[in-house]
């Protein structure tokens, strides 16, 4: 597996609550937060351990076999939030690079965070 890309930042909300947020994120009664372009699609949840890791499958059906690894750890009453793209197939270009990390980084340490009220 070959990482496209990764980062971690600290979301303001307890580990148990980011972890059902990544597991469910269209969870009836939460807020919304997984606004997603024309060329993506739901990930699916491929493996999870509570309320450590979440393994996503691909967000694009054009990189179908990409992976996005979710690690949780407290800090706190925080939970640090770390994601890692990694891909079987071949580095992409720099420009698609650029996109699948600008998209989980908005995704993730932008919406997924105001979800929570910060």
């Amino acid at each position: 597996m070959i990482e496209i890309g990764s980062r971690t930042r600290r979301l303001p909300a307890p580990a148990h609550v980011v972890w059902a947020s990544l597991v469910e994120p269209r969870r009836p009664g939460a807020r919304a937060w997984l606004d997603l372009l024309a060329d993506e699609v739901d990930p699916t949840v491929v493996s999870a351990t509570a309320p450590t890791r979440v393994v996503w499958s691909s967000l694009w059906p054009g990189r179908p076999d990409d992976e996005i690894y979710l690690d949780l750890s407290r800090v706190g009453l925080e939970t640090a939030l770390g994601f890692t793209l990694l891909t079987p197939d071949e580095m992409p270009d720099e420009a698609t690079t650029n996109h699948l990390r600008h998209r989980l980084n908005r995704l993730l340490f932008g919406d997924l965070r105001l979800s929570y009220g910060q």
